[in-house]
């Protein structure tokens, strides 16, 4: 009994936490797709004017060239961004289109 409480406990929590960054998906998703069917690049300044921020304020999204760079807009440590980075990485685990997703030395999270 105490075993599917707590399954039902880690279920609860894992679908809590979806949703949160279904936006941020949607948004690297629709990049990533962009870059395969529209642009063969957002150019080497970077694509600040497709850049998008997530309704909850908490992510901004930019294409830069052929990558597409994912920031925390509040002040976090390194282990929220490796949080992140792992996210992503599952998210886009299988996806032929990304070849792969890492921290860069600016501190924030790439999609290649």
């Amino acid at each position: 009994m105490k075993k599917i409480i707590l399954l039902i406990i880690c279920l609860i929590a894992i679908i809590g936490c979806t949703p949160g960054k279904s936006e941020l998906f949607k948004e690297t998703d629709s990049f990533v797709e962009s870059l395969q069917t529209t642009y063969d690049s957002y150019g080497l300044l970077g694509g600040s004017e497709f850049a998008k921020t997530t309704t909850d304020s908490l992510y901004a999204i930019t294409p830069i060239g052929r990558l597409i760079n994912v920031k925390i807009l509040k002040v976090v440590g390194n282990e929220e961004y490796e949080e992140l980075r792992q996210v992503l990485e599952n998210h886009y685990d299988g996806d032929t289109r990304v070849n792969k997703v890492y921290i860069c030395e600016a501190g924030t999270i790439m999609i290649d």
